[in-house]
């Protein structure tokens, strides 16, 4: 008897987990159609459109429209709205538009004053990606005296806004938020200084800004700058990954705000590129002084078997990614380097297939589409390499001005942003 209830309290489980990953994938295919967080779905910039060109001109666009002000940051796409932000340093403000996906005919405009901080020459106002979802749209704005976070409605409407101290940080700051499931999640990091500031990854709930759980981190010596993704393997449930040099690679359940597991010492300098998913591994990289340091892939052990995950390879070299945020598909992982360089790995052991220069130097990361890779480069040239284990360069496109953003797809279309425009290529024109 008692054996009979234990077996049907871990049935109970199992089929817990496994309703979970459904939700979860769902969401996931669901949320393939747009283009909600930096990178796209869980931020693996993996598109299936097949109405990108590969080569073009001017004349190829849907629309080009300049924007009010620079910045960074990459657009998102909501069925007929894009989302991108601009800003002004000199006037302090922080500008988040919507604008028309059929014609880049501007729907609305709101704008945040903010107070204007010393930062990296590289880094800008509207540095953060927003999020978005079904219900609004998230925009994330940091300064030296305050951070803010605000929701609005698909309309314009905002819905609430939800403020936090400001960063302290070298560079000056530049995360993005997500959105996963209920919550809006965002990391909230310092580095060591006189102040000694409260470190933490903050969760808020997405209908009203009110913090669900705030796990406080240790302040380290480099703020990290990357976004976290979802890993979920087998029946596991699916868990929040956050990269960072004070931290390492850490799993966070998103319900409670509590590490799982964290390889802590699988870093040696500044975190500022992303996690992304290989299959059942994970992949990371780190680096300084304008170059890579070390990439790493982890296998995560089985939540119930509360191990360390363990280290499958790591590459400590400059010839790694320092910024971009690598791609993984088929097997393949691709680099794209800040020096210019891009490579080819088997994503499962970390062996070189090839490695090419086809154009300028990257701070924008790579999005695969159909079978081709697409990453602007510093210049502004959007380079097309065939997504495969022998190179093949497809195109290099100039598009006129500087970027550092990442290409964000959805309805068919591509959007790219440089520091001052947003251009639409792709699909069907209207």
């Amino acid at each position: 008897m008692k054996r009979s209830k234990q077996l049907a309290i871990e049935g109970g489980r199992i089929l817990e987990c496994l309703i979970t990953v459904c939700v979860f994938l769902l969401a996931s295919v669901v949320q393939g159609q747009e283009w909600p967080r930096f990178r796209g779905p869980n931020g693996q910039g993996i598109s299936y459109a097949e109405t990108i060109p590969v080569k073009w001109t001017e004349k190829d666009y849907n629309w080009k429209v300049e924007l009010p002000g620079i910045g960074h940051s990459s657009p998102v796409v909501w069925g007929d709205k894009v989302f991108v932000t601009s800003g002004d340093q000199k006037a302090g403000r922080g500008m988040l538009l919507a604008l028309s996906v059929s014609d880049g005919g501007l729907l609305w405009q709101k704008e945040y004053a903010l107070t204007k901080y010393r930062m990296n020459s590289s880094n800008s106002f509207a540095t953060a990606t927003p999020a978005v979802d079904d219900d609004h749209v998230y925009v994330f704005w940091a300064t030296a005296n305050e951070t803010i976070l605000a929701a609005l409605a698909h309309d314009g409407e905002e819905i609430w806004k939800s403020t936090f101290e400001g960063v302290n940080c070298q560079h000056g700051p530049g995360i993005s938020p997500i959105v996963v499931n209920d919550i809006v999640v965002f990391t909230h990091e310092h580095e060591k200084s006189d102040k000694q500031a409260r470190s933490a990854w903050i969760a808020v709930d997405h209908k009203n800004g009110r913090t669900r759980w705030e796990l406080e981190r240790q302040t380290g010596p480099k703020m990290s700058y990357s976004t976290p993704c979802v890993y979920s393997f087998g029946n596991d449930k699916p868990l929040l990954i956050f990269t960072s040099l004070a931290h390492g690679i850490t799993a966070v359940d998103p319900d409670r705000g509590a590490v799982v597991w964290e390889a802590e010492s699988a870093f040696i300098s500044r975190v500022v590129s992303s996690p992304v998913v290989a299959d059942e591994l994970l992949v990371a990289a780190c680096g300084d002084a304008g170059s890579g340091k070390r990439l790493i892939a982890i296998r995560p052990a089985p939540v119930a078997q509360s191990a360390e995950p363990t280290e499958v390879y790591k590459i400590d070299s400059s010839s790694v990614p320092y910024v971009p945020t690598s791609l993984a598909k088929d097997g393949l992982l691709f680099t794209f380097h800040d020096r210019g360089d891009v490579s080819c790995l088997r994503s499962a052991t970390g062996e070189q297939l090839w490695r090419e220069k086809p154009a300028g130097p990257f701070y924008g990361s790579p999005v695969w589409v159909s079978g081709k890779l697409y990453c602007i480069t510093r210049k502004g040239e959007v380079v097309v390499i065939k997504a495969a284990p022998t190179y093949e360069l497809l195109a290099v496109n100039p598009l006129g001005e500087e970027s550092y953003a990442t290409p964000a797809v959805a309805g068919g279309r591509m959007y790219l942003r440089t520091y001052s425009h947003l251009i639409s290529i792709g699909g069907k024109k209207e």
